[in-house]
């Protein structure tokens, strides 16, 4: 596989430490490397990263915004728990806003970033079935924020990451009881393809089946 999550991260080296420090805390915390309801300790998570504790305090407060941390007067910051009650509200506005991020991607994306997608696309298509599937989901995480990214909206592309965070937190905590993750990412080839091409409404359609394929798998072992 020639694309991964921390791969992409490792691209970012003109951020701010704030901002590293953010990203790498929020892929951790959706990944469930951070347990939910787990304590954050900023003096040790500062440390880890080799920068100071102002990041990753900034990084915090962002983080609490985005309901992937919590914190308590006197008692400290925790992970937020994982609510599968949730599953039905972030699905909801994903069903609108995914297809809506695929169509725009769709008429919109640079020559460049269609040259990604299509190169995307054969990565996926070349994956094994037998990948680790926390790997997989990683790899879930770029090729959607590549589409978002794709769309030209700065303001779509904040919000679906957002509600795609919180979709991946939930899928993480059934993963093992998922059959086939190497089946949904595998949805993504037609996907990117059909924005690559320019292809908008089959794009939409795309988009749309794979967020309500995704919330099928959910509860079907829930």
């Amino acid at each position: 596989m020639s694309l991964t999550l921390e791969n992409h991260l490792e691209t970012d080296g003109d951020l701010s430490l704030a901002e590293r420090a953010y990203r790498h805390l929020r892929d951790r915390l959706i990944m469930l490397d951070i347990r939910p309801g787990e304590a954050i300790n900023d003096g040790k998570l500062a440390a880890e990263m080799g920068v100071g504790r102002t990041p990753v305090r900034e990084a915090l407060k962002r983080l609490e915004s985005d309901h992937l941390v919590i914190s308590y007067p006197r008692r400290g910051t925790f992970a937020t728990v994982v609510d599968i009650t949730e599953l039905a509200d972030v699905s909801e506005l994903r069903e609108s806003l995914e297809p809506l991020a695929a169509r725009r991607a769709a008429k919109l994306a640079t020559p460049a970033l269609r040259t990604e997608l299509r190169e995307t696309a054969a990565a996926i298509a070349r994956m094994a079935a037998t990948e680790d599937p926390y790997e997989l989901m990683r790899y879930d995480i770029t090729v959607h924020r590549l589409i978002y990214r794709a769309a030209g909206n700065a303001h779509l592309e904040d919000v679906l990451i957002r509600y795609d965070n919180l979709a991946t937190r939930i899928w993480c905590m059934v993963l093992e009881k998922v059959p086939a993750v190497a089946e949904h990412i595998s949805e993504h080839v037609e996907l990117l393809e059909a924005i690559a091409d320019g292809d908008s409404d089959r794009a939409g359609k795309l988009a749309l089946e794979h967020v309500t394929s995704f919330e099928q798998a959910i509860r079907s072992v829930l």
